[in-house]
């Protein structure tokens, strides 16, 4: 049985959003604590570092942003009547690769040549 593919596609989309309001909360939320301090953390053997925390974050918010943008994406394709076909050489892409990846807008031949 395959599932509609906007259902999936809303799905993740709620998941990425999720991911990246957590990660940014927790961004405003280190930032509010080590405001006025001036603590070396940078030398606490106790704990993680003030800069990896943020890049950490950063990280973690930056990534769902783009699988947020690549899902909404998707999206307008199955608005448009285009999903599961390459946006590079019009062929389609494989159920296979679409369930893997369900926001794919390359086939696989084309992902290669790409580096994606």
């Amino acid at each position: 049985m395959t599932v509609d593919p906007r259902i999936r596609l809303e799905e993740l989309r709620v998941d990425a959003l999720a991911r990246a309001e957590s990660a940014i909360t927790a961004l405003t939320q280190l930032t509010h604590d080590r405001e006025g301090a001036n603590d070396d953390d940078e030398h606490d053997p106790e704990g993680v570092t003030l800069s990896s925390e943020w890049s950490r974050l950063t990280g973690l918010a930056e990534a769902a942003q783009a699988e947020l943008r690549q899902v909404e994406d998707a999206l307008t394709r199955v608005d448009a009547g285009t999903y599961g076909v390459c946006t590079a050489c019009g062929n389609g892409i494989p159920p296979e690769r679409l369930e893997v990846r369900p926001f794919a807008e390359l086939c696989v031949p084309c992902a290669e040549r790409s580096g994606r």
